[in-house]
């Protein structure tokens, strides 16, 4: 299983500022990891919270292969969340639908970024897409049938 972590404020997309995230909404960009998760034959899961201690109790569970984590806001102060990812020995990648290089100065600072294999920044919900597609070609192969087996 592949492991979707969404931060604050997430839920709230179609409600956030339209020029940085986009008119989508949440629920555009869970239909949309449904439907790439049918699709391929693996399963994601997407956990999201506002609150930094659920986060990490959900990265401590250690039940997936492979993470995708938007931490949101957290991305750019939370130790607590970094520490907890640098303990996980599987492929993280780091993902954010804005392109946080090209806002604010606090924003382009991302404590997270050390312990994550990878980052994808500025893509909108495609990015989500990109760093699934990666995770599989990683984790999983296409065998002669046709299906999907972990590597």
């Amino acid at each position: 299983m592949i492991l979707i972590v969404n931060g604050p404020n997430l839920n709230m997309l179609g409600k956030r500022p339209e020029n940085i995230y986009g008119s989508f909404t949440y629920n555009d960009l869970l239909k949309k990891i449904e439907n790439w998760s049918l699709k391929n034959g693996i399963p994601v899961e997407v956990f999201q919270s506002n609150v930094e201690g659920k986060i990490i109790n959900r990265l401590q569970k250690e039940d997936y292969k492979g993470l995708i984590i938007n931490a949101g806001a957290y991305t750019h102060y939370s130790y607590a969340i970094r520490d907890a990812l640098e303990i996980l020995k599987l492929p993280k990648i780091e993902l954010h639908i804005s392109n946080i290089y090209k806002r604010e100065d606090f924003r382009k600072k991302s404590v997270i970024a050390p312990v994550c294999d990878g980052q994808i920044t500025g893509l909108g919900l495609d990015g989500y897409i990109l760093a699934l597609e990666y995770l599989k070609n990683l984790l999983w192969k296409e065998v002669e049938d046709g299906k999907i087996r972990k590597v």
